[in-house]
């Protein structure tokens, strides 16, 4: 059994992950920590468990064997460098941090500490991109050309932030809008899926007026084969499909706009068919890898390395529109 404390509910998905440790038969929720501000304090008393304002004296608890991070963006260095060093494993919401520099700080500190680490990227777990990964490393696309990531939704026309979830229209505490908070799912697929980035530009702005941060964008990156990503992030979609598009030099791959569409030169019809129905299987969720990480010590279909690879990209598309230039990468 794994006692888990949780470190922060200012994230919108704080109490499912909550959730999934208290009705996981491997987890216990056993204290939560918060600034007030963020609803801590009241879920720590519906779920029947000890709040904590002093994070050190949370960290403290020797029956605290991990802790599950959704505290503001800003907040996770501090915070996860500070379980680290505890002897805490760390399960995190995304982004794992708003620059590289704050990324290296907390890798530093985790891999010195030995604990098992995960960020939640559920997009990994999903049956179509697994198999769209598949068919692009056993190359039934060909050479990769282009690829098109889409998501969006209506937060900036419906005004969904309020209260203890504010925070997410603040630069400051959330690192940036629309593109990087719900950005970061597809940031993360095309990076996963087209590989080294060489060079990015974005275009980001503000349509609605009705929070001060970004909540339209349109970004592009060129990676190390010469393959051109475009990705479009919005909080003033009411319609239309969040589509993901892959295409190569021998096929192509639409995902999100009905029934996954796969074509490749390099397949018959019916080879095509059976390499579709042979997909590969999903693997559990990032919480119970996590899990299966700690108690068994098996492997994580994510690594930190990729959470750093999110938040690069990510800088690099902020500092491409606000210096109105392509930003090379690395950084």
């Amino acid at each position: 059994m794994i006692k888990v404390a949780k470190l922060s509910f200012a994230h919108v998905h704080a109490r499912g992950y909550a959730n999934q440790i208290q009705e996981n038969p491997e987890t216990e929720l056993v204290a939560v920590w918060d600034e007030e501000e963020y609803g801590g304090k009241e879920e720590a008393e519906k779920r029947g468990v000890p709040f904590y304002s002093d994070l050190d004296e949370l960290l403290d608890r020797d029956d605290v064997d991990a802790v599950s991070v959704d505290a503001i963006t800003s907040d996770h260095p501090r915070v996860m460098i500070a379980a680290a060093e505890a002897g805490k494993h760390i399960f995190t919401e995304k982004a794992l941090a708003i620059t590289v520099d704050e990324c290296d700080e907390i890798i530093e500190v985790i891999e010195k500490a030995g604990v098992k680490f995960m960020i939640s990227l559920p997009s990994r777990c999903n049956a179509d991109l697994l198999l769209a990964k598949k068919a692009l490393d056993d190359g039934l696309l060909g050479d990769l050309t282009f690829g098109r990531g889409r998501v969006a939704h209506s937060a900036g026309l419906d005004k969904w932030f309020s209260g203890s979830s504010l925070w997410f229209a603040d630069a400051e505490r959330a690192g940036g809008g629309a593109l990087f908070d719900l950005g970061c799912h597809r940031v993360d697929v095309i990076r996963w899926l087209m590989g080294e980035p060489k060079s990015a530009i974005s275009k980001i702005n503000n349509f609605t007026g009705n929070y001060p941060i970004d909540d339209n964008s349109v970004s592009v990156v060129e990676f190390a084969n010469n393959a051109l990503g475009v990705i479009d992030v919005s909080w003033v979609h009411r319609s239309g499909p969040n589509m993901l598009e892959l295409l190569g030099t021998e096929g192509s791959i639409v995902i999100g706009h009905g029934d996954m569409h796969f074509q490749t030169q390099l397949l018959s019809d019916e080879k095509k068919a059976d390499y579709m129905a042979n997909r590969p299987e999903a693997p559990p969720s990032a919480m119970q890898q996590w899990i299966n990480a700690i108690l068994r010590d098996e492997p994580m279909t994510v690594t930190i390395q990729d959470g750093r690879n999110l938040t690069e990209l990510m800088q690099a598309f902020y500092m491409s529109s606000e210096q109105g230039k392509a930003i090379d990468l690395p950084l």
